[in-house]
């Protein structure tokens, strides 16, 4: 009755590990010596001298061994040497193992690897090593080295699957290769490919290159990196992060995506943007994305945001080497002291000039500075030099009606302590300016037509100290008969609402109102000389004077 119930009540099973079809007993094929001690150890069979066992595709030699038929297991003593087939080649001087459970524990001078490829030179060298046949794994949990043809792993404890060549090492990790150094916690690696898989905290260093992230990939032959969640890549003191970064190292180019912050610690200053992509060789960098260049060499902190920066280098790796920095479409830039906007702009820091092109604008405290293209040369942090070329307009407000306007088609300036102190204008120069008495009373508005003309400026009070002109036409009208047509010059333009008027405001792009631009420029090119006729002409005489080709051969 009670085995009829046990039949009839269902039985959980549980699945088995996977198993060949041979059968699973544990096979002793040779020993010179057999003999048994049953008072001290009555389930042991003692094996002397050349024994060899066989076990489900598995062949083991040792020295000596204990043979325990009735578990189906045995422990091997000295050169144990176990080969499971063309995947598995395992050494040891102690070796114990279960045919059930088909578990291997191998110690003291452990070796493992591989025999179906001979050129394969992988080993795992260690001095615990728990082998699991079924899952084809192997333990390691008192340090392991793993070596194959391109580098080598150590960690205090790990796991290596022969079958699939995939390591997965812990606790004080190092791969070390001929060029570089990964530290970590925690690493995946195929010595079948030589490809790390990071999954941890992990410190790369080849050469002046460092490179930290918690996930990513490393191809150890080609030195590339491909790194996730913030990533940073570093050299010599420059580092770049990103949500993504492309790292190849034999080329020193770096790439980065989403929300990429570059930092120079020499130079002291930084990129933002929604990419970026740097190369440490030729020196070169380039942003775009929502790209913003930071300066913060200075007291003041320069932001500047273009749709594309690039920045090339010169004469690189040597003492005169030169940078020269392009910015491209909507540029915007806000520092406290100065603020400009331009369609492309280029900093050449051989000579500290910035130039900008095409409906270039600057403002320098209550002064705005217009033309086709403006020339700033820098010292330092201050302005040295400006120029504008061609449709030059300088423009200081004086209070909502009261404009100082000085136009011409170039204008050069100069300044001292950031400060303007003269001011040389050439070709179809027109002045509005206002007068002031040495009590700062208005006297009125002088308007001034010349060929050139000279400002000199006191610095302390920023007024006109003296003008210089070779001769022109000039009136000083009080101010109060001034009509509001000859207050302001043709072509006066008060650009308030384009400026820039706080660091975020750069990213606002504001173009100038419809009839304000520049007039185009129109640059005739010079008539080109020519010898002889035209070909169309060739049978004509030529006029006289001009040179005629012989007709002989």
């Amino acid at each position: 009755m009670v085995g009829c119930l046990m039949a009839a009540i269902p039985q959980k099973r549980t699945p088995d590990k996977k198993r060949g079809n041979k059968d699973t007993r544990v096979i002793l094929i040779h020993s010179d010596k057999l003999y048994f001690k049953q008072r001290s150890n009555p389930d042991a069979q003692i094996l002397v001298g050349n024994v060899c066992f066989h076990h489900d595709g598995a062949v083991l030699t040792c020295d000596s061994a204990l043979y325990y038929e009735a578990s189906n297991s045995f422990d091997a003593f000295g050169h144990v040497h176990m080969i499971q087939s063309d995947t598995l080649d395992l050494v040891s001087d102690v070796l114990f193992y279960n045919g059930f459970d088909q578990l291997a524990r191998a110690r003291y001078n452990v070796i493992l690897k591989h025999t179906k490829n001979p050129k394969d030179i992988s080993r795992l060298y260690c001095d615990s090593l728990d082998y699991d046949r079924i899952y084809d794994l192997g333990y390691f949990f008192e340090g392991g080295r793993l070596v194959d043809n391109k580098n080598t792993l150590t960690s205090e404890w790990g796991q290596y699957s022969p079958g699939t060549r995939e390591a997965v090492f812990n606790y004080n990790v190092e791969l070390k290769g001929e060029n570089f150094t990964l530290i970590s916690d925690t690493l995946h690696y195929n010595t079948g490919s030589n490809i790390a898989n990071i999954v941890g905290r992990s410190n790369i260093d080849s050469g002046d290159n460092h490179i930290y992230s918690e996930n990513g990939t490393y191809d150890t032959n080609n030195d590339h990196a491909v790194l996730l969640d913030r990533s940073i890549v570093q050299n010599k003191g420059r580092n770049i992060t990103g949500d993504s970064l492309d790292y190849v190292g034999k080329d020193s180019i770096s790439r980065a995506f989403g929300n990429v912050v570059y930092i120079d610690e020499v130079n002291k200053n930084m990129f933002k943007g929604g990419y970026a992509m740097f190369d440490d060789i030729n020196d070169f960098a380039e942003a775009t994305d929502s790209a913003v260049l930071i300066d913060y060499s200075q007291r003041d902190t320069f932001y500047c945001h273009a749709d594309t920066f690039r920045m090339y280098s010169y004469d690189v790796n040597t003492d005169s080497v030169w940078r020269e920095m392009r910015a491209y479409f909507h540029v915007r830039a806000f520092r406290k002291d100065i603020q400009a906007v331009c369609d492309s702009m280029v900093y050449i820091s051989l000579d500290s000039c910035l130039t900008m092109y095409r409906d270039p604008i600057v403002w320098q405290n209550g002064q705005q500075l217009l033309g086709e293209e403006i020339k700033v040369w820098m010292n330092d942090s201050t302005i040295d030099s400006t120029q504008v070329i061609r449709q030059a307009l300088s423009v200081e407000r004086i209070d909502s009606i009261k404009y100082n306007q000085i136009t011409g088609n170039l204008m050069h300036s100069y300044f001292l302590d950031g400060k303007m102190d003269w001011t040389w204008v050439d070709g179809n120069v027109l002045v509005n300016y206002f007068m002031y008495d040495d009590d700062s009373l208005l006297i009125g508005m002088n308007h001034l037509e010349s060929t050139e003309l000279r400002l000199y400026m006191n610095r302390d009070t920023s007024r006109l100290r003296k003008i210089f002109t070779p001769g022109g036409t000039g009136k000083l009208s009080p101010f109060g008969l001034v009509s509001s047509t000859e207050r302001y010059l043709e072509n006066f333009v008060w650009f308030d609402y384009v400026r820039p008027l706080h660091k975020d405001d750069i990213w606002e792009w504001r173009p100038k109102k419809a009839g304000t631009e520049l007039k185009a420029s129109v640059r005739r090119a010079p008539p080109k000389q020519k010898l002889g006729n035209k070909p169309q002409d060739k049978d004509k005489p030529a006029p006289k004077g001009k040179f005629q080709p012989s007709k002989s051969k």
